[in-house]
């Protein structure tokens, strides 16, 4: 895709801003970079100057004071580059890091409402591939388009004062390579681009072939996806040969253009020499620095071309910063003392973005201490409800407070520290027991962790893994059972003891030993808490305080388990649903 200049133009200059604070660095390191390519700009001129009076003079001393100089020139070539390299590096990786900074944060403001509406694998690719793609224009192609256009500005100027007749015979060269070289670096950047988008795609169907093996050789598929993965390399491959291509003629070009240029020089210098206008020394001066500002000058077409193709990465980058967030914490919110758990819901109305409304005008006061289930069939609005308390998205419509507050009006940190949140699938990170416990308060001690983990029924568990609460859970837990997991979740949330817990079908997952477990558990959390819960199997909320039965978004019924099947109502169908579920898994089970 292609912008506007004016746009492109905007885009480039709030890439570069992050290089704003370290604009002295910038400085020296293109300073360090002339310096460092002066001297491919004197040693022509004292090659001029050896050609047309040492030699001739057979002067030896001026001869060994040329060759100490020459000496001196290129060590000070060589520590200016060295010091060019690191500072370029350094200055590189502190702007990437910076925008990198700058992206988790925004991250961190969009919130829970960006995720759900995007992929991981689009917000992944933005972290690993546009920003890396910037981070290259930080730490080379910025400070070598600077070092480059300043270095042919100034060999220009040394080849008119060495020969204006020959810089006007080289001008028409420079002009045509600049007319026709951009279009070539343009389409092999273009290419260049298409192909590591390629090999991405064919090293996702790796992966997914080496993760489905199972799945393709029981269904007999292995000639199926071979024939794809084949697919996709022939696709590389192509892709690959276009970009070889451009490459190629790219440099013929640039060869054809730069000996054409040649040709012309030696042609025009014979005459002028002949002419005695032009010394055989200036005229060797002027073809080295020719050749030199012809390589330059290509590498700064080249430069310009690549930083263009940066900026189509820079640009969902840029998308993302502008976004704003659904969700924003007040400039000057309410500082809450003692929190007791109560909510309230006041007419609240809401519908994700672009999709019909979830709840509707939904009212409830929910007491401190509480033990309250929310029930009904999938889709209806059960933990969109949670969601809205833990804020992560605000109503449309109504109110919700806590202890009398609306929640809008709160810091994260009052609302989220008092809620304790555990889902159908906790994350577990993939180090040791006692780390992802201790998660729920990064401060808390070894015996506050144990504790944590007795009331959650974990502590026997743990004690029996082969490194106790040292032992590391894998990925995502994958080494741990579900039941484990949840018991872990559930200790990793009591340790940062909160006065509201929100279970969105936290057992609905695990089979009925596990279940058990994990009840047990939560058995523990009901003393002097408000518990909230999103319930698939009704069997576990037999003894809450009170069950709503939440359908199209508005409360259908209330009451307690004993009140709610008596009424024979929709909690009674949901009930007499799921015993007859579980009266045919039964008969399943025994026929086997």
């Amino acid at each position: 895709m292609s912008y506007p200049k004016e746009r492109r133009f905007k885009l480039y200059l709030w890439v570069v801003s992050y290089l704003r604070p370290y604009a002295g660095q910038l400085a020296v390191i293109v300073l360090c970079g002339l310096i460092a390519a002066a001297g491919e700009l004197v040693i022509p001129k004292m090659i001029e100057h050896l050609v047309d009076n040492i030699i001739p003079a057979k002067n030896k001393s001026a001869f060994t004071r040329m060759l100490l100089l020459l000496v001196g020139i290129v060590a000070l070539s060589v520590s200016a580059s060295l010091l060019r390299n690191l500072l370029q590096r350094a200055v590189g990786s502190k702007a990437a890091r910076d925008l990198q900074f700058s992206v988790l944060q925004k991250l961190r403001k969009l919130g829970f409402s960006y995720y759900e509406q995007r992929p991981v694998g689009e917000t992944l690719s933005l972290m690993n591939n546009q920003v890396h793609a910037v981070q290259e224009l930080y730490t080379s192609f910025f400070p070598d388009m600077l070092e480059l256009a300043l270095f042919v500005i100034l060999a220009v100027c040394v080849m008119v004062s060495g020969s204006l007749k020959l810089t006007l015979v080289a001008v028409p060269f420079f002009l045509i390579y600049y007319a026709v070289g951009p279009s070539l670096d343009r389409k092999t950047a273009e290419w260049n681009e298409r192909m590591n988008e390629q090999r991405m795609d064919y090293n996702r169907k790796i992966h997914e072939s080496v993760s489905g093996i199972r799945d393709f050789r029981a269904f007999s598929a292995e000639h199926w996806d071979l024939q794809r993965g084949l697919r996709l390399y022939q696709t590389v491959t192509d892709t690959t040969l276009k970009w070889v291509f451009f490459i190629h003629t790219r440099w013929s070009i640039r060869r054809v253009f730069f000996d054409a240029g040649a040709v012309a020089l030696f042609v025009s210098g014979f005459w002028f020499i002949r002419n005695q206008t032009l010394t055989v020394g200036a005229f060797l001066s002027f073809f080295l620095i020719y050749s030199v500002v012809m390589f330059k000058l290509s590498m700064l077409i080249g430069n310009l071309a690549q930083q263009g193709m940066m900026l189509e990465q820079a640009n969902p980058i840029r998308r993302l910063m502008l976004l704003q967030p659904l969700v924003e914490e007040p400039e000057h919110p309410v500082p809450m003392g003692t929190i007791t758990g109560q909510i309230t819901f006041k007419g609240v109305g809401f519908h994700y973005p672009d999709r019909p409304p979830v709840i509707r005008d939904f009212t409830l006061d929910i007491r401190p201490g509480e033990r309250l289930a929310f029930v009904g069939t999938s889709g209806n609005g059960k933990s969109t409800l949670l969601k809205l308390i833990a804020r992560f998205y605000d109503p449309q419509e109504g109110t919700i407070e806590l202890d009398g507050v609306p929640l809008a009006r709160l810091s994260f940190q009052d609302l989220r520290g008092s809620i304790g949140y555990v889902f159908q699938e906790s994350y577990l990170f993939g180090f040791s027991v006692k780390e992802n416990i201790r998660f729920g308060r990064p401060e808390a001690s070894d015996q506050e962790v144990e504790r944590a983990a007795k009331a959650a029924m974990a502590h026997e568990f743990i004690l029996q893994l082969p490194q106790g609460y040292d032992t590391l859970v894998g990925d995502r837990g994958m080494k741990l059972s579900g039941g484990q997991k949840q018991r872990i979740a559930i200790a990793r949330m009591l340790i940062s003891d909160p006065k509201i817990v929100l279970l969105d079908e936290a057992t609905s997952a695990l089979d009925n030993v596990s279940e058990g477990e994990v009840k047990t558990a939560l058995d523990h959390l009901f003393e002097g808490r408000t518990m909230i819960a999103v319930a698939h199997r009704l069997s576990t909320i037999k003894d809450f305080d009170r069950i709503v039965v939440v359908d199209e978004g508005t409360i259908a019924e209330m009451g307690t388990y004993e009140e709610l099947i008596a009424r024979e109502g929709l909690f009674y169908k949901l009930a007499q649903g799921q015993d007859q579920a579980a009266v045919i898994t039964v008969d399943s089970e025994v026929t086997l």
